[in-house]
């Protein structure tokens, strides 16, 4: 357990694709979002937001010790969820882990590794590709700055004036967003058959 951070798990969307919440796909028995809650808080944080819109009343039940941030306007994109937790967690001046429900691969050591990596001079990211994302270790003050996003944009345009610290973990680009991707995970062992 390393502890001295806050947590948000962003679980507000509603898998459109999918046709169905993907938070509730299962792992050994275990839905996505439990799983995740469970990872998240065995890394210790003092407080864990998770933001829930689409299915919220399916989803409460099975955070972790998490405290249910409700996102009315979860369908208009990844912005109103990263403004709700940064409202959530106005104040305090802990590092935020953020995580999302569907990389199915993450894993505890990951996130421990990302904690231990941050130093506080500047965000600390997963790289996978070309991509730097979630999981992320973010200054309270770069999520302070996300009550300025709008849309489907993520944190990534807080990054303008300085490079996060990435560490990679490339089996992390796997996620869940259509039908395809459940069949290909099941195959994989990275979800259980319905």
């Amino acid at each position: 357990m390393i502890g001295g951070h806050d947590a948000v798990i962003l679980a507000a969307g509603g898998s459109q694709r999918l046709g169905r919440p993907k938070q509730l796909l299962t792992l050994d028995g275990e839905s996505l979002i439990a799983r995740v809650s469970r990872l998240v808080e065995a890394t210790g944080p003092g407080k864990t937001i998770a933001v829930l819109g689409a299915y919220a009343e399916r989803l409460c039940g099975q955070l972790n010790g998490a405290m249910a941030v409700f996102n009315p306007d979860w369908a208009t994109g990844m912005a109103s969820s990263l403004r709700l937790a940064a409202d959530a967690l106005a104040g305090r001046h802990d590092p935020v882990l953020v995580v999302v429900v569907d990389q199915l691969a993450l894993d505890e050591a990951h996130l421990v590794r990302l904690l231990a990596a941050h130093d506080g001079a500047r965000d600390t990211v997963t790289a996978y590709g070309e991509t730097l994302g979630v999981p992320a270790v973010l200054r309270a003050a770069t999520l302070a700055r996300a009550t300025h996003l709008r849309g489907d944009t993520g944190f990534r345009a807080l990054w303008s004036d300085e490079a996060p610290l990435a560490i990679r973990a490339d089996a992390l680009a796997v996620d869940v967003d259509t039908e395809d991707d459940v069949a290909r995970a099941i195959a994989t062992g990275l979800l259980d058959r319905d």
